[in-house]
This record gives structure tokens, C-alpha cells and sequence, in this order.
């Protein structure tokens, strides 16, 4: 594989500073609003239902209650790992057409170009950004569901949390590349065997924006900085010209 991960996780950095750019404020506010509620919202419904979701899985009537102390850091896991999945999805679908228009307005305060597959309006983003959402949903379905059902056989689900950090530090690189990539014509497929062969640095991009999603406040910047980043990447190493 090549790559450097470092370099992935320094392309999200400099998406946070990004941020910060004269004139690009007006393109971040409605996905940093738009992450701030989800965030909010699922983060919320995830800390006060998590009991009840473990009574109804593990209730005191049932033998697998005596196994509780044992089973909870699974049952906290596996309940974490839906949580996170639910708001990068949800954040994502109904921001797509916004990000799509932030990595836009990015490459052009990186390069003074204009990507060639540009919008000229939210409205006309729309169709094209929620069928790539959709088309990354399916991806990402067709591989979480037997890592889901690995992390619930005794003994091989110890690897679980690792296979589940890789993949989503993976699905993470693809979700937000498909930004830049996408306003360069790239198809959904194309998009994936670019990344292919840049595995490791995607793998760092991917893995520093969990650790930024972790983070109190800078989380709720996260996804226009790891568009911002993600841009970045694409116009500072052009993944179909120059290696890393």
C-alpha cells in the first residue's frame, strides 16, 4: 500500500484552519448548524435511551443478566459505534449539497480555479449529492453488517473494535473526498480505486477526523473541516498525478 497516514491527518488539519479563511464563512455555517443540531440530537438520544436499550437486550429475568458487567462494554461498543454511524450519515445526507458547494469555494481559495464539474446553486447540487449519498450508504451497509455480526461471536469479536476503527476511518476518507472528487467528475467507482492506491494517507485522514469527532466543540466542526480538508488533499496532491 502507499501513502502516509501523517499526511492524511495533516490535510484535516489544515482543514480546520481553513475554516478560518476570509470569505468562506458563508458556505460553512449551514453544515456547521446543520452538524451542531444532529450532533446534538443524536448524542442526546443515544445517552438516554442506552439503558434501555441493554434492559431489553439483557433483562433482569434473563440468564444474560448475571453476564452484564461482562457484556455492557459490548453492548456500549457495538451502541456507540450505531450512534456515530447514525449522525455521520444523517449529518451528511441532509448537508451533501452544502459541503459539495464548500469544497467549491475551498479549491477556488486554493487554486483561483473553479472545479470543472461545479453547481451553480444549492438547488441544482441537490439530485447529484443525495445519489452519491446514497450510493456511499449502500457501500457502507454491505460491510458493516458482517462486521456487526462479528463483533457478536465469542472470541473472534476481540478484533471487532480494531476492524470496526479501520473501516470507519476508511468509510470516513471516502465519504468526505467524494466532495472535491465528485466536483472533478469522479464517479463513485473511480473515487475508490483513486483512494485505493493512496490507502495509508486516507487511512490518516480518516482516522484524525475521529479523533477531531471526539473532541468537545471542535467536534461540532468536524464535518466542514474535514471538507475543507479533504479539498485540500486533492488540489495540494492531485491522486491521479502524484504519488505521496
Amino acid at each position: 500500500m502507499y501513502g502516509n497516514p501523517l499526511l492524511g491527518a495533516g490535510y484535516l488539519i489544515q482543514g480546520l484552519r481553513l475554516l478560518l479563511r476570509p470569505g468562506l464563512k458563508r458556505y460553512l455555517m449551514i453544515p456547521l448548524v446543520i452538524n451542531i443540531l444532529v450532533f446534538s440530537l443524536v448524542g442526546w438520544l443515544g445517552y438516554s435511551q442506552f439503558e434501555a436499550v441493554l434492559d431489553h437486550f439483557l433483562p433482569s429475568s434473563s440468564w444474560l443478566h448475571y453476564f452484564r458487567w461482562i457484556l455492557w462494554p459490548l453492548f456500549a461498543l457495538t451502541f456507540l459505534i450505531i450512534i456515530f454511524y447514525t449522525f455521520t450519515l444523517i449529518a451528511n445526507l441532509l448537508a451533501a449539497p452544502f459541503n459539495g458547494l464548500l469544497a467549491e469555494k475551498v479549491e477556488l481559495l486554493l487554486t483561483g480555479k473553479t472545479p470543472p464539474d461545479s453547481h451553480a446553486s444549492i438547488a441544482a447540487a441537490v439530485i447529484p449529492a443525495l445519489a452519491s449519498e446514497l450510493r456511499k450508504l449502500l457501500y457502507f451497509l454491505l460491510r458493516a453488517l458482517p462486521l456487526l455480526l462479528i463483533s457478536f461471536i465469542p472470541g473472534v469479536n476481540i478484533a471487532a473494535p480494531f476492524l470496526w476503527l479501520a473501516f470507519s476511518a476508511w468509510f470516513l476518507a471516502i465519504e468526505y473526498m467524494d466532495y472535491p472528487m465528485g466536483n472533478h467528475g469522479y464517479g463513485f467507482r473511480k473515487q475508490l480505486k483513486e483512494l485505493k492506491q493512496r490507502r495509508l494517507t486516507a487511512l490518516g485522514f480518516g482516522a484524525g477526523l475521529i479523533i477531531l469527532m471526539m473532541i468537545p466543540v471542535l467536534n461540532f466542526a468536524a464535518m466542514p473541516a474535514a471538507v475543507a480538508g479533504a479539498t485540500a488533499l486533492w488540489c495540494g496532491q492531485d491522486v491521479t498525478k502524484s504519488g505521496d
